[in-house]
């Protein structure tokens, strides 16, 4: 979220309305999706391990963490089911790739719709796909930046710091 308040200005995004895929709703998707909301964002796909769905209309994150809670898996939550694929190619301004690596790749980077890429999985672009993305001006937040925030946090935890000061340092540090 502290990388999408950065970079929006750069590729002409609002953050309010802004529409989001998330892929892979574990702990960086899940509070990826929920800082991004916190700042007007409106979560429109998302998926697991065991499948994706879209609901154009936004989805509730409090709803669904408890439906992945209950059923094990976002696909309960109701919506479209859509494959993982179509995740990727969701129409959205933001695509945050938290999964798994190589998922964006030379076959798919053309079919992106989102006007900003906020990687939270490691490496999950290709460079070829990095490379069309750039070529089609999609802004994309390499992985070393955008998840960098549980690195920090696990840091500050480490040395005895509290929530208030990990967030502290995060948006210091990234911004």
């Amino acid at each position: 979220a502290r990388c999408a308040e950065v970079a929006a200005p750069f590729c002409g995004l609002e953050l309010p309305g802004a529409r989001v895929a998330v892929e892979g709703f574990g702990n960086v998707g899940q509070h990826a999706a929920r800082f991004l909301a916190a700042l007007g964002c409106v979560l429109v796909a998302v998926s697991d391990s065991q499948g994706a769905i879209r609901d154009n209309d936004g989805i509730d994150i409090d709803e669904l963490v408890q439906v992945k809670q209950r059923a094990g898996s976002v696909a309960a939550y109701g919506g479209q089911r859509i494959s993982q694929a179509e995740l990727l190619t969701t129409d959205c301004e933001i695509l945050a790739p938290a999964a798994r690596p190589d998922c964006i790749h030379a076959d798919n980077a053309a079919q992106i719709r989102a006007r900003l890429i906020l990687q939270g999985a490691n490496i999950p672009a290709t460079a070829a796909a990095e490379q069309v993305l750039h070529e089609r001006g999609v802004l994309v937040v390499p992985d070393f930046i955008a998840n960098a925030g549980g690195v920090i946090c696990a840091a500050v935890e480490y040395r005895g710091g509290g929530e208030e000061d990990a967030f502290r340092q995060i948006a210091d540090k990234i911004q």
